[in-house]
């Protein structure tokens, strides 16, 4: 698919705009049908000492690469779509849960239709053209977990996510469930980001830096 830009449309610097309000143009330009923000309370404390949140954000588009070749290039169509992508979520996520230095652990995922390809839905979400723009958004340097897959609309997903800084550190490894009413249709894509204000709840099994060397031998001896 060949995205074809016209030199004529005014420039927009989205680096310095929300798009909580006012982005028809952007909707028109990729196909987005809806946007679903879901925000989960806890308890518990966050890093910050303040009740924890998780939050997810899901913008169901058009699948541009219905009924093309598997053979297609995908990359000029992602290039266009997955940063205009990020940024709606990412603008959400961080309004949701009190900015982006509260923001702790992410992770992301995609569900592509009945009538698509996974690589429809992954060519969105692993590219720099999503996954940078999150990271950036977002404070965070690790890479981003993920799942994707084909659904029917109505499905359930269950999104990881890890620590946006250390994604070694146990304590942040948790998932959020994903509903998604209504979506993705046949010819629809179904993309999502995730992230949350703190840690696992109630996590206690200590830390990948500070564990004993664990090898096979700890079959050796075993009582039962």
């Amino acid at each position: 698919m060949t995205v074809v830009t016209d030199v004529r449309a005014p420039r927009i610097d989205l680096t310095t705009v929300s798009t909580l309000t006012g982005y028809e143009d952007i909707a028109a330009s990729i196909g987005l049908r809806a946007i679903h923000v879901a925000v989960e309370e806890s308890p518990q404390s966050d890093d910050n000492g303040a009740p924890l949140l998780r939050a997810s954000t899901t913008a169901v588009i058009r699948n541009p690469w219905v009924g093309t070749p598997t053979d297609t290039d995908l990359m000029p169509a992602a290039e266009h779509i997955a940063p205009l992508i990020a940024k709606l979520l990412t603008d959400r996520l961080v309004d949701s849960l009190g900015g982006p230095g509260t923001i702790a652990a992410f992770g992301k995922a995609a569900l592509v239709g009945l009538a698509g390809e996974i690589e429809h839905a992954s060519a969105l979400i692993h590219t720099p053209y999503f996954g940078n723009l999150v990271r950036e958004a977002l404070e965070g340097t690790s890479i981003l977990c993920f799942v994707d897959g084909q659904s029917a609309p109505g499905s359930s997903l269950r999104v990881p996510l890890w620590h946006k800084r250390e994604a070694s550190t146990r304590d942040y490894y948790q998932s959020l469930d994903v509903y998604l009413p209504g979506a993705p249709h046949e010819n629809e894509i179904a993309v999502i980001a995730v992230a949350s204000t703190g840690r696992r709840p109630h996590a206690r099994i200590g830390d990948r830096t500070s564990d004993r060397p664990v090898t096979s031998e700890v079959l050796k001896g075993i009582t039962l």
